[in-house]
């Protein structure tokens, strides 16, 4: 069990020792079996890279490194550095009695930093063969921000008036809304806008891969 990093500095040098290393590695040094399919254990690869940096946080709301407030992403990239699919950020809050303001919203504090961890991997290849990429560590700018507040104030306003149908993948310029449940059988109790009881399938938020990709070519250019 490595312990938590304690300041930003021990996190970054910590994630530095990752970059060139192939997942196969890693396992091996932490005596860690890979899953054969990801597509059946999704969050493997993720929860194992905070195994290996040290997070503390769990399946708690707060970000996984609570002592220093840095929430961890892998993204998945290609040999050419293309992201390869959304970023889950956390779920939506679907009840519609709940005033919430954006610098209070869960959205807000899983991105306020947030360790970028990109993992190439080639289609058809092996898990274990999975090559880390330089991680970098991110806040986002004023516009970044302006972005995903406007993102999720509309989606809180459809939620505020009980239009949680209207919500789906189209809405949204760098951050869309999907379901976010193991199958179509698990539903959350909530109330549409006729103040009637409902059920529907939990949401996420997810950041476009055009928003994540944009994040990268920053870093690229530092």
């Amino acid at each position: 069990m490595i312990s938590p990093p304690r300041t930003i500095a021990e996190l970054k040098e910590r994630s530095q020792r990752l970059a060139g290393r192939s997942m196969g590695d890693l396992a091996r040094e932490f005596q860690v079996q890979i899953p054969q399919d990801l597509r059946v254990q999704k969050g493997w690869q993720g929860q194992f890279i905070e195994q290996c940096l040290g997070a503390d946080a769990g399946n708690q709301s707060r970000p996984d490194f609570s002592l220093i407030n840095v929430e961890l992403k892998t993204l998945p990239i290609d040999r050419q550095g293309n992201v390869q699919e959304s970023t889950y950020v956390c779920v939506v809050n679907l009840n519609k009695n709940i005033a919430e303001q954006w610098r209070d919203s869960a959205v807000y504090h899983k991105l306020q930093h947030v360790l970028w961890v990109p993992v190439a991997h080639v289609a058809g290849q092996p898990i274990d063969e999975s090559i880390i990429a330089t991680p970098f560590l991110w806040q986002m700018s004023t516009a970044e921000e302006s972005l995903l507040r406007a993102d999720w104030e509309d989606t809180m306003s459809l939620v505020s008036v009980g239009k949680v149908h209207q919500l789906n993948a189209k809405l949204g310029e760098v951050m869309q809304v999907r379901p976010k449940a193991a199958n179509s059988r698990v539903l959350t109790n909530v109330v549409d806008e006729r103040g009637n009881p409902s059920q529907t399938l939990p949401r996420g938020y997810y950041l476009r891969a055009k928003f994540t990709q944009s994040l990268l070519q920053q870093h690229l250019r530092l």
